[in-house]
């Protein structure tokens, strides 16, 4: 069946591969290897580009480096959110009297993606562009757009859990489940040297 994923890439980074070898994730081999049966026919990338920050101020490089990887892959295409930084103050856990209450932080919010998500996911069902979809994200808010375009659009509409099977959200009622688990990811790497238009693209030496 003609298969498109949506891929939460912040949700997929924080449940999967941060603090793992494996981030230079070939998504489209991962996908071929999860749903072998289905035919891949398109992936919808939903990210923002993140800013250099202390300690780690070459991360928007190694970023870059596998936003262009991705590129390589003909039927990907990336969808771009907002990284915003801003201070606020939040309460401290234990505040010692007569100390202060609260402090001040630096948050920071990737805004749009979701947004992003469920308006090509209801789109792409409207227009009958698959026959399933399938999205990578264990975020809760996605519910009503995964319900809409199952229960409207007549779509089948899976969801492939990045995170631990303990943290899955049980308010997404998808027509089918899938857990992400850490084989196929380990061997779903691009190779370290890909070529694109503007040259070579290399694998981070450290990430």
């Amino acid at each position: 069946m003609r298969t498109n994923f949506y891929v939460d890439a912040f949700n997929l980074y924080y449940g999967s591969l941060k603090g793992t070898p494996h981030k230079w994730l070939d998504l489209a081999a991962l996908f071929r290897r999860v749903l072998p049966r289905n035919e891949l026919h398109r992936i919808r990338y939903f990210t923002a580009r993140v800013d250099g920050r202390a300690p780690d101020f070459k991360q928007p490089q190694r970023q870059q480096a596998y936003l262009r990887a991705l590129e390589t892959l003909p039927d990907l295409s990336i969808h771009y959110g907002q990284y915003r930084t801003r201070a606020t103050r939040m309460a401290l856990e234990n505040p010692r009297p007569p100390g202060p209450k609260t402090v001040s932080v630096l948050k920071t919010e990737e805004k749009g993606s979701d947004v992003n998500l469920a308006s090509y996911l209801l789109l792409d069902a409207f227009r009958g562009d698959c026959q399933v979809a399938v999205v990578v994200s264990n975020d809760a808010d996605l519910k009503t757009p995964i319900e809409l375009a199952t229960q409207e659009l007549g779509i089948r509409v899976g969801v492939l859990n990045p995170h631990p099977p303990a943290k899955r959200s049980l308010d997404l009622r998808p027509t089918f489940f899938k857990q992400l688990r850490g084989g196929p990811v380990a061997n779903s790497q691009f190779s370290e040297v890909l070529r694109d238009a503007t040259g070579e693209i290399r694998k981070p030496a450290r990430w």
